[in-house]
């Protein structure tokens, strides 16, 4: 199972080091709402879990991914 930051950095093409908790779409060029799809479908995929739609547009930053991962019983 890859980590929230190493699914992240390939959806994103973006180097896991800069990926931080605080980190929001609006901070990576390349996580527009395309890749925010695409990046629920490998989430889901990675960790096994199936998100609400609440819940997709609760999350604000990666903390919030994180949350949410916990809240389906996921160890992060």
């Amino acid at each position: 199972m890859k980590t929230v930051e190493e699914v992240l950095s390939r959806v994103l093409n973006v180097s896991p080091n800069i990926i931080t908790d605080s980190i929001k779409p609006e901070d990576i060029e390349s996580w527009d709402s395309f890749n925010g799809l695409i990046l629920i479908t490998e989430l889901e995929k990675n960790f096994k879990v199936k998100f609400t739609l609440d819940e997709v547009v609760s999350v604000k930053n990666v903390g919030g991914i994180k949350k949410v991962l916990s809240d389906h019983g996921v160890k992060i």
